[in-house]
């Protein structure tokens, strides 16, 4: 492939960070077959946005999927080798991939838009051996556990465990920032096609690179909107979008001034941020993500939901943020 890191990709580039609500039905079920039906309906709504004229990149969250995967590796570890943590993180990029791959191939047929594909793409994403995160894992994964086990797991194991929000002990991960896309190049070269990319799923498999420039992968987590706002700033995207459970962001959450946001400055919200509006464990990073994205390229981001999506990529729904 050529290289055409230097090249600036004319069209509307768009990335979407889909959450792990696009996979999930309205009856809650996780299974595969429900979240391929789930699947088809997101992808309807992504051919939507290809249709208005945009060069899409989906990014995607995996973290029931990845979760399903290593609770099983721990109860068949007895009969199987276990899975490593970023061999997991590559398994849920193929699967949850094949599925969103499939759905935009058939609505794609449906619409007669066969010129059009979808492609995805194993994702590295590299990160610093010096991050911070790594003397303080805090990412839970994986399945809930009494304490007993978990601390019994944790000394066999050499795991870090914590309780997580009452609900049961789970292990924990770290999860660095992402500092670069492996496959940047490949992403850039698909943008010339009419292929919607699947791309950084789950925030990427975390890898670090040796002296020599070889990789290695890393027991952690990378923040899916986090990796989604790299990919879209090293893309130059018109614009980054956070599909989320909402249609809008709202202030003052749960209380009788809850107030829902449109039209907003970045300026205006970092202020409401820094008020402490959006808590970590929720719209937290979400909007540290889209702040990073409009400092950074003086361009829109949006947070909403996948329903208004097309809508808010014309300026009609969602929360808007400009710079």
């Amino acid at each position: 492939m050529t290289n055409i890191s230097n090249k600036i990709i004319s069209n509307k580039i768009v990335v979407i960070a889909i959450g792990g609500n696009a996979l999930a039905t309205d009856d809650g079920c996780n299974d595969a077959q429900s979240q391929s039906v789930a699947a088809v309906k997101t992808a309807a709504h992504i051919v939507d946005a290809v249709k208005a004229g945009f060069k899409v990149i989906l990014t995607h969250g995996n973290g029931p999927q990845v979760g399903f995967i290593l609770e099983r590796s721990e109860l068949a570890k007895a009969s199987v080798p276990v899975v490593p943590m970023d061999y997991a993180t590559a398994d849920t990029q193929g699967s949850i991939g094949y599925m969103f791959q499939r759905a935009l191939h058939n609505e794609f047929v449906r619409r007669g838009m066969l010129s059009h594909q979808a492609q995805s793409i194993v994702t590295q994403v590299i990160v610093n051996p010096k991050d911070p995160a790594f003397l303080k894992p805090s990412k839970p994964i994986g399945g809930y556990m009494n304490k007993m086990l978990a601390q019994q797991l944790a000394h066999e194991n050499n795991w870090q465990v914590m309780e997580d929000a009452g609900r049961g002990w789970r292990r924990c991960v770290p999860s660095p920032k992402p500092q670069e896309i492996v496959e940047i190049e490949v992403i850039k070269e698909l943008l010339e096609t009419n292929t919607v990319i699947i791309a950084a799923g789950g925030g990427g498999i975390p890898v670090m690179k040796n002296a020599d420039g070889t990789l290695q992968g890393v027991e952690a987590v990378i923040d899916k909107d986090l990796s989604s706002c790299l990919l879209a700033k090293q893309l130059q995207a018109e614009k980054f979008v956070v599909v989320t459970a909402v249609e809008k962001v709202a202030i003052f959450f749960g209380t009788p001034k809850q107030a829902q946001l449109g039209q907003v400055s970045v300026a205006k919200i970092k202020q409401y941020n820094e008020e402490g509006h959006f808590p970590a464990g929720s719209m937290g990073p979400k909007i540290a993500a889209v702040i990073d994205f409009v400092e950074s390229t003086r361009r829109t981001a949006i947070i909403t939901d996948i329903a208004n999506l097309a809508d808010a990529l014309q300026g009609e729904a969602g929360t808007i943020i400009s710079p």
